[in-house]
């Protein structure tokens, strides 16, 4: 193979065109071994040994299928980059850690988003989709989708299961997109050096915030999910204050940001695909599980995740040694064409449809998984059968090598 004329690791590469992120990762899957990647230089941390680009669907599934091997929790799973000691107080979530301590806390959290815990937000979800489709058809045609619709429904949702009131929604949307931001200068601002300061202090912003809640229930219980957290005594353990704070970053910008970027990236697949636009219409409710897991599949709102091997290892024909990184880019796994015919068609109709789009199969699989579907589903649904011509314009994606993202869309109907 040619040496390769792209640099994963280079940000501007995350700002290319879509169907030159997509030749790319097409070249990555065809060969044989992992590619090899320095890492990217970052102000807060000193530069790594590099990574291996996990692009193939067999890859990622073997991968996350053995968290003994690749872990989350020496230097955290969200960053290439080892994540500092400073960065850990607020983003060391779930996510940037390894079992037992995961395990642990996934057991206190999960009790919340078991099947029959969603059953009870359906309502409140079905509510929530009526009332922002009422001010979209108020408004008219020319609005943002993606602040206006997609941002809206999750927001609401997971603040309100937290009872987080609606006066502060605007202020965990801003910190979240400021923690999510990539290299967006929109979020991040101009400054490199100023970009580490606004990331801490957006985490701070919220755990504060839940912090000062989870205080004030402590005393005073509700039937929210804070309520819940605080005086939750499982096995006799707690989570502490710093745990919660930690995890409502985790809970807001994972449940917030990436269902937002699944329903802005399913108008603008419906807009692309009037034929499947078509095929939904025809039975709303009956394709909608498909539609939904073909968005998310499409969508790929979390590119990445990155792991670091405990000991060596042999897997599909690569050795990797104790100490190597190796990064698992759900986006392109789920353009696998070994594995999804004609990849890069939408097709609401696929089926099967093993996609990875809320992580590999494990103890990492998304918590909110279920939650995220029912949003997607009602969401489309009010739309389908109010707005059944709405379309999404060009979108202003957001500039990350994390987050699969879209800042803002126009609609028309």
């Amino acid at each position: 193979m040619s040496v390769l004329d792209f640099d994963l690791s280079d940000r501007d590469f995350w700002a290319r065109p879509m169907d030159e992120r997509e030749e790319a990762f097409d070249r990555l899957r065809s060969r044989a071994t992992p590619s090899f990647f320095e890492e990217p230089e970052v102000s807060f941390a000193p530069k790594g040994p590099g990574y291996y680009a996990l692009v193939k669907h067999a890859d990622i599934l073997e991968a996350s299928r053995n968290p003994e091997v690749f872990c989350s929790g020496d230097g955290g799973a969200t960053n290439i980059p080892d994540m500092p000691a400073e960065f850990a107080e607020y983003f060391g979530s779930m996510i940037n850690m390894d079992d037992p301590r995961h395990a642990r806390l996934r057991r206190i959290v999960s009790r919340a988003f078991t099947p029959k815990m969603i059953k009870q937000f359906e309502a409140d979800v079905e509510t929530a989709a009526v009332g922002i489709v009422d001010d979209l058809l108020a408004k008219g045609p020319g609005c943002d989708f993606v602040t206006e619709v997609a941002a809206r429904l999750p927001l609401k949702i997971i603040c309100d299961m937290m009872g987080i009131p609606e006066s502060d929604y605007q202020f965990v949307f801003e910190r979240s997109n400021v923690i999510l931001g990539g290299f967006d200068t929109e979020y991040a601002g101009d400054d490199p050096d100023q970009m580490v300061e606004r990331l801490l202090n957006a985490g701070m912003d919220l755990q504060r915030l839940v912090q000062d809640l989870a205080a004030h229930r402590a005393g005073n219980p509700t039937n929210d999910l804070t309520s819940s957290l605080v005086n939750a005594n499982i096995d006799g353990e707690r989570l502490t204050s710093q745990e919660l704070g930690s995890f409502f970053i985790l809970l807001v910008v994972a449940g917030n940001e990436t269902t937002r970027n699944a329903i802005s990236y399913g108008l603008r697949l419906l807009t692309e695909n009037p034929g499947q636009r078509a095929v939904w219409l025809e039975d709303i409710d009956g394709r909608a599980p498909g539609a939904v897991e073909e968005i998310v599949r499409l969508a790929s709102p979390v590119n990445f995740m990155r792991r670091k091997v405990t000991r060596d290892f042999e897997m599909n024909g690569q050795l990797y040694r104790k100490g190597e990184k190796a990064v698992l880019f759900y986006w392109a796994a789920n353009r696998d064409g070994a594995v999804f015919a004609d990849p890069y068609r939408f097709d609401i109709t696929r089926n099967p449809n093993p996609h990875v789009g809320y992580g590999g199969p494990g103890p990492h699989f998304c918590l909110g998984a279920h939650l995220a579907r029912r949003e997607i589903t009602v969401m489309f649904r009010e739309l389908l059968r109010r707005v059944p011509n709405i379309e999404g314009g060009k979108p202003d994606r957001l500039h990350s090598a994390f987050i699969n993202g879209i800042k803002h869309m126009e609609c028309a109907f």
